[in-house]
């Protein structure tokens, strides 16, 4: 189920640009009012800083914006998506038209602090578990219209993919189960209709519906706000026989011990649903 980072890129271009020309009409509307007080011929230099350590990660999204704001305009990046950055590092330089910069600095950096965010969060999910077998996965909770953004962002940080969105892999919950009318009545639907290729996923709640979906052949599970006594318990009685992910009350604080239980993976919606910007600053240095 999880979504390699290079077949998410295959699909993400478009993706950027079209967010990108939402996020610019949202902004600028029919025109800069303010940026229109410069010369039309002036020019600029700028660059971008960091003020705190970071997982930087937004790059195309920055450059898109000033792409389409004013392709005269030239960034070039003195680290990459996925790099570790410090407080006070230079990320990048840009110059061209003082009025383009100018008009595109608020969006081009609100897609780099929040996506530079997402993956600085993940980055850190991530260093709690290392050592373990476990693997951090992200959610569908993430912010309306930027998710391929926000699952790039966890892939940057380290992460992987669960499912894109309900039209990839099957995850059935337990609504799902309740109107199907049991755990193998789900499961068999989902197997006779699954597509190839697509992946069969279900919720269970304690360790007696974990007995009846093994029972019922499957092949995955998602352990449903289990205790960490409850994981181990799972885990023993699994033996193997089936992928298990861990997902519900766990965060920072207390990861590790969820991990070290032998869990497959572990989700965590904070990565994209809770996210504190990075504190990122573009700094005019010449005009001419």
């Amino acid at each position: 189920m999880a979504i390699a980072l290079n077949k998410l890129n295959m699909n993400i271009q478009n993706d950027i640009t079209e967010t990108v020309r939402r996020a610019l009409a949202e902004d600028v509307g029919p025109g800069d009012l303010t940026a229109a007080l410069i010369p039309a011929d002036a020019r600029a230099e700028a660059r971008v800083i960091t003020r705190e350590d970071a997982v930087l990660c937004g790059a195309a999204w920055f450059d898109e914006v000033f792409r389409q704001v004013d392709d005269r305009i030239r960034v070039v990046w003195l680290i990459k998506d996925g790099d570790a950055m410090r407080a006070g590092q230079t990320l990048c330089n840009a110059s061209g038209p003082a009025r383009g910069l100018l008009t595109g600095e608020r969006t081009a950096l609100n897609f780099l602090q929040l996506l530079s965010g997402t993956a600085t969060r993940t980055r850190q999910y991530v260093d709690a578990v290392r050592g373990t077998k476990t693997i951090v996965l992200d959610t569908r909770k993430t912010v309306p219209e930027l998710r391929r953004a926000q699952k790039y962002a966890v892939a940057c940080g380290g992460g992987q993919n669960h499912r894109m969105g309900l039209y990839d892999a099957i995850l059935i919950k337990e609504n799902h189960i309740a109107a199907a009318g049991s755990i193998k009545t789900a499961l068999d639907a989902a197997r006779h209709s699954a597509p190839v290729g697509i992946s069969v996923e279900i919720e269970v709640e304690n360790i007696g519906q974990l007995r009846e979906a093994l029972a019922a052949g499957a092949e995955r599970l998602l352990l449903d706000n289990f205790s960490v006594e409850q994981l181990k318990a799972a885990v023993d009685e699994t033996r193997g026989r089936a992928k298990l992910e861990a997902s519900g009350g766990i965060d920072l604080s207390n990861i590790r011990a969820f991990a070290e239980t032998g869990v497959d993976y572990i989700s965590i919606g904070d990565m994209t649903k809770t996210v504190k910007a990075v504190d990122l600053s573009m700094r005019f240095a010449h005009a001419s």
